[in-house]
């Protein structure tokens, strides 16, 4: 679906990965994106420096107020995923700037991650996106550790650490890619060559640097501020980043690859729909990527029939199912 500045979404996201259109329109909310910017950036700011403060001033009990501030996450990410779809503004220059930002404040390389979700919205749970599955080659406990590990903040941990293949020469870096992108199924090739193409474009390179020194600097400002403290900053990451793994798991565990959209929606009390912005309607999300989320629950309602209803599992216990293990998805490839 499209909304004003449809015609300007996926901002320099994977020419070769386009993202299904239709015909449904819908506004781009500018005034309340504005103000989730202003309380995500808000939180940031206690997080990164006004923390710090309370914490010398009040000591131990200022701890709490990590609570809002990790709670708030999957708005700070919410965001920069609708300027990914260019629905968080109507202007293309705007989306990107705004979204960079947001990205450097939580500790994302937003290259990376815009060129991630684009691939991940192409080839939802190919063999590359599907970390809960073994496919039956290698070591169980191996896929099994590593999907806990993944779960456990793993992913946002990867995130942080990609950025680095752009400090490394190209051909180290193809050479690299080469060996940790797998290329099973009949999409591998794509895949491979497409995540090779991110790796070693000049542009994108420079930028990914830029703005992990940026990212880099300011947490090393933040470590500075916090002092003797500063195991309260980096618990705040991990819970953030834990966070962010356990969210980006969570619509496609256990998801067979006939599901529509191949992922699911979920029930959640409206106290925190705003939160998620609207996440737990995944499935609706990946059938209609380039509608803004807050359209997103009139659409569900439109389109869901009762035994898609029936279906819907509640968010926060659905949190907890992925903790079950590895699976098996059926009708795989």
């Amino acid at each position: 679906m499209e909304s004003r500045g449809a015609a300007k979404a996926e901002p320099e996201g994977p020419v070769a990965v386009p993202v299904r259109r239709t015909a449904r329109r819908a506004a781009i909310n500018s005034r309340t994106n504005l103000m989730l910017i202003v309380a995500v950036s808000l939180a940031a700011a206690m997080e990164l420096a006004g923390l710090p403060f309370l914490l010398r001033l009040w000591g131990a009990p200022a701890l709490w107020l990590i609570v809002p501030v990790v709670v708030l996450t999957p708005t700070h990410w919410g965001l920069i995923h609708e300027a990914i779809h260019g629905q968080l503004f109507a202007d293309r220059r705007l989306n990107e700037n705004v979204a960079r930002t947001l990205a450097i404040m939580l500790s994302l390389p937003f290259e990376a991650v815009r060129f991630g979700h684009l691939m991940h919205h192409r080839f939802t749970r190919e063999p590359y996106d599907r970390p809960d599955v073994h496919e039956g080659d290698g070591s169980r406990w191996r896929t099994r550790i590593t999907y806990y590990f993944r779960l456990l903040g793993g992913f946002y941990v990867g995130e942080l650490l990609l950025p680095l293949l752009a400090f490394l020469p190209v051909k180290t870096a193809r050479a690299l890619v080469a060996r940790t992108v797998g290329a099973e199924g009949p999409v591998g090739a794509d895949v491979g060559r497409l995540v090779t193409g991110f790796a070693t474009d000049p542009a994108r390179r420079q930028r990914t640097r830029r703005d992990w020194l940026l990212t880099v600097a300011l947490y090393a400002c933040a470590f500075y501020l916090y002092g003797v403290w500063w195991p309260a900053l980096a618990a705040t990451m991990y819970l953030r980043g834990v966070w962010l793994s356990l969210a980006d798991n969570l619509p496609h565990y256990d998801v067979a690859l006939d599901e529509p959209g191949r992922a699911r929606n979920f029930r959640v009390a409206r106290v925190w729909q705003g939160i998620l912005m609207n996440h737990h309607l995944h499935r609706t999300h990946h059938q209609h990527p380039t509608l803004p989320w807050t359209a997103l629950p009139a659409l569900a309602r439109e389109t869901a029939s009762p035994a898609d209803a029936a279906r819907e599992d509640a968010y926060f216990r659905s949190v907890l199912r992925q903790f079950s293990g590895t699976v098996t998805v059926k009708n795989t490839r």
